[in-house]
């Protein structure tokens, strides 16, 4: 019998937590252009996501017509694609970045003012970089027929919402959206990492909950569409 050492796929939640902590440090320890710049390429990366999923569950009527539970089950596996090629390739997103961040100033790595400035520049990036692919949808023509009606349908829904709802349902994302950082952290392979993503964000997605970068591609698309107003 050999000696060999045993290595695990997973990492224990505490080693997983100082993970976290170190991630956010990493982030703002970055320059603000850097910042910025991954957080836009991840604004357009939800855009491929959310666009994926409103063209693929909005083209089934035969299915989804009286069916409302399978529409979102379609929506929900398809949409944690943005997800994974953000983490994956060190895209930087608002909603993860909120547990991140905070969580490397807890454990004294950063400053609170670095903790302002990555999100600040996240939350811009992000809006920027959804907004920019909403422009490239429609530059595409991929906002006509199904999916233009579709997106209409979800931002209608959206924006019809008290701001003390949407707020309460952005918690319950993020609260999903960090998990899946953290759970992404703990997995050491690439499955691992795609199953521990897709399970906590197809759950916030089938519940109903609202998920602020897809919020601005959605909308900014409805929007560009005419659909909804900007106020």
């Amino acid at each position: 019998m050999g000696g060999a050492d045993v290595m695990s796929t997973v990492k224990g939640p505490k080693e997983a937590y100082l993970g976290l902590a170190e991630k956010g440090k990493l982030t703002c320890d970055e320059s603000s252009l850097k910042v910025f710049g991954q957080s836009f390429i991840a604004g357009c990366y939800i855009g491929f996501g959310a666009l994926l999923a409103v063209a693929i569950s909005g083209s089934m009527p035969g299915l989804t017509d009286n069916n409302p539970g399978l529409k979102t089950l379609i929506f929900a596996f398809l949409f944690p694609v943005n997800l994974v090629l953000i983490i994956l390739t060190g895209g930087i997103l608002f909603t993860g970045t909120s547990a991140a961040a905070p969580a490397a100033f807890y454990e004294g790595k950063v400053k609170a003012i670095d903790v302002a400035r990555v999100l600040a520049l996240s939350w811009w990036g992000n809006v920027l970089g959804s907004l920019l692919f909403a422009a490239f949808t429609v530059w595409c023509q991929l906002n006509e027929d199904a999916t233009g009606e579709f997106a209409a349908q979800i931002a209608y829904k959206k924006v019809s919402k008290p701001f003390d709802v949407t707020f309460a349902k952005g918690i319950g994302c993020n609260w999903m959206v960090c998990m899946a950082v953290f759970l992404s952290g703990q997995a050491q392979d690439f499955t691992g990492k795609c199953v521990a993503i897709y399970l906590p964000i197809s759950t916030f997605v089938m519940i109903g909950f609202e998920h602020i970068p897809a919020n601005f591609y959605l909308l900014s698309l409805a929007m560009l569409n005419g659909d909804v107003s900007f106020v």
